[in-house]
């Protein structure tokens, strides 16, 4: 069984950065494919960027150019790091590969 943690989230003023970062735990030898969502207050939850073993990323239209996600294979760790922030940017950001992460919020000033 696995277990995510995410952390790193916090209060940013738009046009700033966060990195975030979700470690994982458990019964598992190497991540597979590993996903940050976001949900945002009254709205669905939103695929922000993908993650392969490859290595091979994905991103939403909204955060391309803006965020980028790695990994840590040897850390079990994948990261997002989240420049030129907006305030639109603001949600609970999670993890997931497979299992759920509790989530992190980001809030992003105006």
């Amino acid at each position: 069984q696995v277990q995510l943690v995410e952390s790193g989230g916090g209060l940013a003023q738009a046009g700033g950065s966060l990195r975030l970062s979700c470690a994982a735990s458990g019964s598992i030898i190497r991540l597979n494919v590993v996903d940050w969502y976001r949900q945002a207050p009254g709205k669905q939850r939103e695929l922000v960027a993908s993650i392969l073993s490859s290595g091979s990323t994905n991103y939403a239209d909204s955060v391309k150019g803006r965020f980028t996600i790695s990994r840590d294979n040897a850390k079990k760790t994948v990261y997002l790091q989240m420049k030129s922030l907006k305030p639109e940017d603001t949600a609970v950001y999670y993890c997931a590969t497979g299992a759920w992460g509790q989530g992190t919020q980001v809030t992003v000033s105006s």
